[in-house]
C-alpha cells in the first residue's frame, strides 16, 4: 500500500507536468551532479558499472534489430559510453551528451559536456538518438522527449531505456516499514520513477509514432541491504529528491536490514534487489512511413471469424 501511494504521487506529477506544459521540480540536479562526480572519483568506480553495462548492451541489441544504417547518432546521458562499447565501429559517428568523462570505445565519438534537460543541437540533426539509464533523473521528462523529437530528422528513431516504478521495491518497503515502527512515520529514501503505463502517453504527446514500449526486470543478489545501498552510492544513484531526509538513524537502518532479510531474503542468506527497466522506441513521423488504414475501411468483420471457425470444425467432423 505504501509503495502504491508513492508511485501514484510520481505518476500524478508527471501527468500534471505534461498536461500543463510546466516543469515539476522533483529532483535536485546539482546534488545529482555531485553524487555522480563523487562516484566517478572512487578508486574502483568501474566495478559499479555492471547494471549500466548490461542495460547498454540490451539497448544496442535493439539498435541492431533495425535493418538500416544511421549516418549520425546522439547518446543522451552516455555516462561512460555504456551503449557505444557494444556497437560496431563501422559507420555511425556518435555524439555523446554527458556530465562526466566517458570511457574510450571503438566508436568514433564526440563528447559534449551538457545537461540532458537542455540539448544544444539544431532541429533535424540526428538519424538516431539513444539513451540508457539517465532519463529517470530528469525533472521535465515531457520536455526532454520533445527536445529529442526536435533534434531527430524525419523518419529518425529514438531508442531509450530508463528505470521504472517497480525498481528497488524491496528496499523501499523495508525502509518505510522500519521508519514507521521506529519513528512513527516515513519519508522518501528511494526516488520516484515513471510508471510504464505513462510512458507511451508521454512519447505520443512528444510527437513520436510507431511506438514500442516493453519492460524487463533485472534482479541482482547482494549479501545484505547495506551492500545494496553501498552499490547505489557507487553507481551515483543515491536519492536526490528535494524533500529527502538528510539522514537515517542507525537503529532504523538496522531494523530495515532485518525487515529486508525477513521479507525478501533467499535461502543462502543473500537478498535480491529488483531493477525494472523500461525500454522505448519511437519514430519521428515521415510521409514514407506505413500509416494505419482509415477507420471503416476493413473488408471483413470480426464477427465472421466465428463462422470460419465453425465451418472448419464441421469439415473436420465430416472428414475424420
Amino acid at each position: 500500500l505504501l509503495n502504491s501511494s508513492y508511485r501514484t504521487l510520481k505518476r500524478r506529477l508527471v501527468l500534471l507536468s505534461s498536461r500543463q506544459g510546466g516543469t515539476m521540480n522533483v529532483f535536485d540536479r546539482n546534488m545529482k551532479r555531485r553524487q555522480k562526480k563523487w562516484a566517478s572519483s572512487l578508486q574502483e568506480h568501474n566495478k559499479y558499472d555492471y547494471l549500466r553495462d548490461e542495460v547498454g548492451s540490451r539497448v544496442a541489441d535493439r539498435i541492431y534489430d533495425i535493418a538500416r544504417t544511421f549516418p549520425l547518432a546522439l547518446d543522451v546521458g552516455c555516462g561512460k559510453s555504456h551503449i557505444a562499447e557494444h556497437l560496431s565501429k563501422v559507420g555511425l559517428p556518435l555524439f555523446c551528451v554527458s556530465q562526466r568523462q566517458k570511457k574510450e570505445s571503438e566508436m568514433p565519438t564526440h563528447c559534449v559536456m551538457a545537461d540532458e534537460e537542455f540539448l544544444p543541437f539544431r532541429e533535424n540533426t540526428f538519424d538516431l538518438v539513444v539513451s540508457s539509464l539517465s532519463m529517470h533523473w530528469i525533472n521535465d521528462l515531457p520536455g526532454a522527449l520533445r527536445q529529442i523529437h526536435q533534434v531527430l530528422k524525419p523518419d529518425g528513431v529514438f531508442i531509450g531505456a530508463m528505470v521504472g516504478g517497480e525498481t528497488l521495491y524491496e528496499l523501499r518497503c523495508s525502509l518505510q516499514l522500519a521508519e514507521l515502527e521506529r519513528e512513527g512515520g516515513f519519508s522518501p529514501h528511494i526516488s520516484p520513477y515513471t510508471a510504464v503505463t505513462d510512458l507511451g502517453n508521454l512519447l505520443g504527446q512528444a510527437g513520436f509514432n510507431m511506438l514500442t514500449v516493453d519492460v524487463d526486470e533485472i534482479q541482482v543478489h547482494y549479501p545484505g541491504m547495506l551492500d545494496v545501498m553501498c552499490d547505489l552510492q557507487g553507481m551515483g544513484e543515491s536519492n536526490c529528491v528535494w524533500n529527502r531526509k538528510s539522514l537515517l538513524h542507525r537503529d532504523t537502518i538496522l531494523a530495515a536490514a532485518a525487515v529486508y532479510k525477513e521479507m525478501y531474503g533467499n535461502e543462502d542468506g543473500s537478498v535480491p534487489a529488483t531493477f525494472e527497466i523500461l525500454y522505448m522506441i519511437g519514430w519521428k513521423p515521415h510521409e514514407s512511413q506505413v500509416k494505419p488504414a482509415k477507420r471503416g475501411s476493413a473488408t471483413a468483420s470480426f464477427a465472421d471469424l466465428s463462422k470460419i471457425s465453425q465451418s472448419e470444425a464441421s469439415i473436420k467432423t465430416d472428414n475424420p
